[in-house]
C-alpha cells in the first residue's frame, strides 16, 4: 500500500508543472473572462461596475457585431470546404504512382512554413492597386479591379491567401492517412469495375473520414479565430466598410481601441460557444469515431 501511494505521489509530482501551467494560463484566465463579461471594465483605470447582461445587449444592437458575424461565417463556409477538398485531392495524387520531383514537393510546402504576417504582406503586394494580379487582369481584360479597396472583394483576398497557406499542411495530414488505407480495398473495387474516380469516392473518402474530421475541425477553429490577416490587410480597421471585420479583430477593437474589456470578453464567450457548437455538429455529422470500425 505504501509503495503504491509513493508511486502515485511520484506520478503527480511529474504532472504538477504541466498542471500548474494549465491552471495559471488557461483555467484562471477563462474563469476571470467569464467573470468580467458581466461588468463594464476600464482596463486603463482598472475600475469595473456590474452591468449584468448589458454587454450582450449592446453587442446584439451593434451593426459591427453583425458585420463581423456575417464576414466570419462567410469566411468559414468558403474556406473550410475548399481547403479540405483540395488538400484531399492533392494528397491522393501524391499518393498515386505518379513520380514527383522532391524539389517540387518542397516548394509546394513553403506556404505552410511562411508566417501569416509575411504571407499577408505578399498578397497585399500582389493585390494592391498597382499589384501584379491587378495589372495582369488589366492587361488581359482591359479593366482594373481594385481588390483591397472594394468591400465585395477584400475578404476574398484573405480567403485565397488562407487556402493557399493551409492546404499544404492538411495535404500532408491526408497523405499520412492514405498510407494506412489497405491496397486490397482498391483491388477489390477495381475488380468490381470501379474506375479511379469511383475508387476515390467510395474507398478513399470513407477511409479518410477520421482524418477529415480532424482537418475540418482544425480548419473551423482556425477560420473562426482569424485575426492577423484581417488586421494587417485593413490596418486594424476591418475595412473597407467593415468587409474584413472578423470576430477576433472586433474583440481586439473592443478591448484595446474602445477600452471596453467587458464587451470584448462577452464577444469572446460568444465566439467560444459558436466554435464549440459547430465542432459538436461536425462531430455528429462525420461520425469519425464509427469509421473504419
Amino acid at each position: 500500500m505504501g509503495g503504491k501511494r509513493y508511486q502515485n505521489l511520484q506520478g503527480y509530482s511529474f504532472l504538477m508543472p504541466a498542471l500548474i501551467i494549465i491552471v495559471v494560463f488557461t483555467i484562471v484566465p477563462i474563469a476571470y473572462a467569464f467573470f468580467m463579461m458581466f461588468f463594464k471594465v476600464d482596463i486603463l483605470s482598472g475600475s469595473r461596475s456590474f452591468v449584468g447582461l448589458s454587454n450582450f445587449e449592446k453587442l446584439f444592437q451593434d451593426p459591427k457585431f453583425w458585420a463581423s458575424f456575417e464576414n466570419t461565417f462567410k469566411y468559414v463556409l468558403v474556406v473550410v470546404p475548399i481547403q479540405t477538398i483540395i488538400a484531399m485531392a492533392l494528397a491522393s495524387i501524391l499518393n498515386s504512382r505518379i513520380k514527383f520531383n522532391r524539389t517540387f514537393l518542397t516548394i509546394m510546402f513553403i506556404p505552410t512554413l511562411t508566417s501569416s504576417s509575411a504571407m499577408t504582406l505578399i498578397f497585399m503586394w500582389l493585390f494592391n492597386n498597382n499589384g501584379l494580379v491587378v495589372n495582369m487582369i488589366g492587361n488581359l481584360f482591359g479593366t482594373k479591379i481594385l481588390f483591397l479597396s472594394n468591400p465585395d472583394l477584400a475578404l476574398t483576398v484573405i480567403m485565397i491567401m488562407n487556402i493557399f497557406s493551409t492546404v499544404p499542411h492538411f495535404m500532408i495530414v491526408y497523405l499520412s492517412g492514405l498510407q494506412d488505407v489497405p491496397d486490397s480495398l482498391y483491388e477489390a473495387a477495381s475488380i468490381d469495375g470501379a474506375n479511379r474516380f469511383k475508387q476515390f469516392l467510395y474507398v478513399t473518402v470513407p477511409q479518410l473520414m477520421p482524418i477529415s474530421f480532424y482537418v475540418v475541425t482544425m480548419g473551423l477553429v482556425g477560420c473562426f479565430q482569424i485575426f492577423d490577416q484581417a488586421f494587417i490587410l485593413s490596418n486594424g480597421t476591418g475595412g473597407p466598410q467593415n468587409s474584413t471585420l472578423t470576430f477576433s479583430l472586433y474583440i481586439y477593437q473592443l478591448a484595446f481601441t474602445s477600452n471596453d474589456m467587458g464587451r470584448a470578453t462577452a464577444l469572446a464567450f460568444i465566439l467560444g460557444l459558436i466554435i464549440f457548437t459547430v465542432t459538436f455538429i461536425v462531430n455528429k455529422l462525420l461520425k469519425a469515431d464509427k469509421v473504419n470500425g
